[in-house]
């Protein structure tokens, strides 16, 4: 009994559809997911893994199934028919690919709003960015930084509804990027560190510039990745959903020792972080009495600073490379 190409390619269809969806659901290609923003792109990311292998699996097979049937038989030295253009065929793997494409657009640029608003180089930094992402907020964000008129007024002139202030996170935190470090500072105890602690499930709001030339901010398993630029503050929020110690790698090439300028991002319980906090304020009390009792004049910098490094959690090989090119 001869099966219908029809139900030939009902099943292909099937085995392609579970193929892609398992593989999509199930590539171990991410790491471990840190943060509430981490699920959200993990999700985006399947989605397109999905897609691509369902379409990897057809061309493959196509092309694979068309050597095979195709080929080429001993003593067959003829020509292959004569073969013209398909304009529904065409039509069709256009108008496919298309849909495929502006669908993980709008996918992607939902993701990217629901990111809790990255905010980059505001014109006016005390517009926030959930205001920004609003339909039509930008015309009156626009005019009020460049004219200095009222946003509110505006957005009413246009009949858009101004968003209610943010409510604010539950640990706001400076970082500033210079060649080769990262300086962690939290300005409600004003403790300066070179190591980042996070409370976990905690909102976080970051407030980052660079000290010489560009940088970026990035923790694979937060799904985070923010350039930090001289002079113009980027503004953005997460929040830490995993225990554990992660990498804060310098994605962005900065000079000859950009591959050191990394650090640690410590996500810890809240009465762990509170812990943590009071030592680091201790010991900044007790680093103050003895910058205040020990003469500079008897030291260089290199050497007074370096005693202090492991308070600090800078790496004394970074310390040097900075005095090496100061």
């Amino acid at each position: 009994m001869k099966i219908p190409s029809s139900i030939w390619t009902l099943l292909i269809g099937i085995v392609l559809t579970l193929a892609s969806l398992w593989y999509g659901q199930n590539h171990g290609l991410m790491p471990v997911q840190a943060s509430e923003s981490a699920t959200l792109v993990d999700g985006l990311f399947n989605t397109m893994m999905t897609v691509s292998t369902g379409i990897f699996l057809i061309v493959e097979g196509v092309l694979i199934y068309c050597v095979f049937k195709y080929r080429r038989r001993a003593g067959d030295d003829t020509d292959g028919p004569p073969i013209e253009g398909n304009v529904p065929l065409e039509i069709l793997w256009t108008a496919i690919p298309a849909i495929i494409v502006l669908g993980i657009s709008v996918y992607s640029f939902d993701v990217y709003s629901s990111l809790n608003g990255i905010e980059v180089h505001a014109a006016n930094p005390e517009a926030t960015t959930e205001a920004r992402s609003m339909p039509g907020s930008a015309i009156a964000a626009t005019l009020s930084d460049s004219q200095g008129i009222n946003s509110g007024a505006v957005a009413q002139n246009f009949g858009m509804e101004m968003p209610e202030e943010p409510k604010p996170a539950d640990l706001e935190v400076n970082i500033m990027g210079l060649q080769y470090a990262w300086i962690f500072t939290y300005p409600e105890t004003g403790v300066t560190t070179g190591e980042l602690h996070l409370p976990i499930g905690k909102q976080v709001e970051i407030k980052m510039v660079a000290n010489d030339v560009i940088h970026a901010f990035w923790v694979p398993e937060f799904r985070l990745k923010q350039d930090a630029i001289p002079g113009k503050e980027s503004q953005f929020r997460f929040t830490p959903t995993k225990e554990g110690d992660y990498a804060l790698i310098c994605a962005e090439l900065c000079g000859p020792y950009h591959g050191a300028m990394r650090t640690t991002v410590v996500v810890e319980t809240p009465e762990a972080f509170d812990k943590w906090m009071q030592e680091q304020l201790v010991a900044s009390k007790e680093t103050l009495n003895q910058a205040v009792a020990v003469n500079p004049t008897q030291k260089s910098p290199s050497q007074f600073l370096t005693h202090h490094t492991h308070e600090m959690g800078i790496q004394p090989e970074v310390l040097q490379q900075i005095h090496q090119h100061s």
